[in-house]
């Protein structure tokens, strides 16, 4: 539990409201409940930027790719991944976000198929040419051999609203920025775990649903290849943006 700082250097912590608003417009509910904040140690500000600085470092290194050694990845480093996914923020704390992990060879076969056929469309028909000259310095074709080369398929659903024992539905909040943050606590997990993914969204994603036989509350969202990178794997030449373009302090 946090302590009240005694550091005269520091602000004084403010003074906790003696009746919170929302009391009046839920009183027809049950209190809820609270506990101190766990686990927190304040640290002081030198390693703060150390700690943070590395792991800056090393998340810069994170890259994406298609190329997939076949060797196998433990299982238990994908629940660990899927588990810190679970450890993201969500409106309402609906956590709307389910995962379908894959290392069945026929499955996969099966959702490489689809997968292709559904992106040849996209190539060859419905991609204009404004879309397919932003793939271009990616390298991408509608052939995904990713799809049966890496050692694990995770499919990522958005629940888009969930169910209740009666099959009444039950309103998810903020579904999509939920699931968003999700996505990126899963890379991030994948990445430091030293292994190496990559956001495929084949276009339409209905047959994800169909195939792994998901409920028609949820969407599919991300299909993440997860393995070890091949020896000669290659990402294309891209730089990220630098922080002046990417952020505005105050007004």
């Amino acid at each position: 539990m946090p302590e009240r700082s005694t550091d005269p250097s520091r602000p004084a912590d403010p003074a906790p409201r003696t009746e919170p608003a929302y009391k009046a417009l839920t009183k027809h509910l049950p209190e809820p409940r609270f506990v101190p904040l766990p686990d927190y140690t304040r640290v002081d500000e030198a390693l703060m930027l150390a700690q943070a600085e590395v792991f800056y470092r090393k998340m810069d290194q994170r890259r994406t790719t298609r190329h997939f050694a076949t060797e196998p990845v433990p299982r238990r480093l994908i629940e660990l991944a899927i588990l810190t996914a679970g450890t993201a923020p969500s409106g309402a704390h609906r956590q709307p976000w389910r995962f379908v992990a894959i290392d069945d060879p026929k499955l996969k076969a099966k959702i490489r198929a689809a997968a292709e056929e559904e992106e040849l469309k996209t190539y060859s028909e419905r991609m204009t040419d404004e879309w397919r000259e932003a793939l271009h310095p990616l390298g991408t074709d509608h052939v995904k051999e990713h799809l049966t080369d890496a050692p694990w398929l995770v499919v990522l659903f958005a629940e888009k609203y969930g169910l209740r024992p009666d099959g009444s539905h039950r309103k998810n909040y903020y579904v999509d920025e939920s699931v968003g943050i999700a996505a990126g606590l899963f890379i991030a997990a994948i990445h430091v775990m030293g292994l190496v993914t990559l956001t495929h969204t084949p276009n339409p994603m209905g047959f994800l649903r169909d195939l792994l036989g998901r409920g028609t509350n949820e969407k599919a969202v991300l299909l993440l290849p997860v393995g070890y990178p091949r020896t000669d794997a290659k990402v294309p030449d891209l730089q990220r943006l630098p922080l002046d373009a990417i952020v505005q302090w105050n007004a």
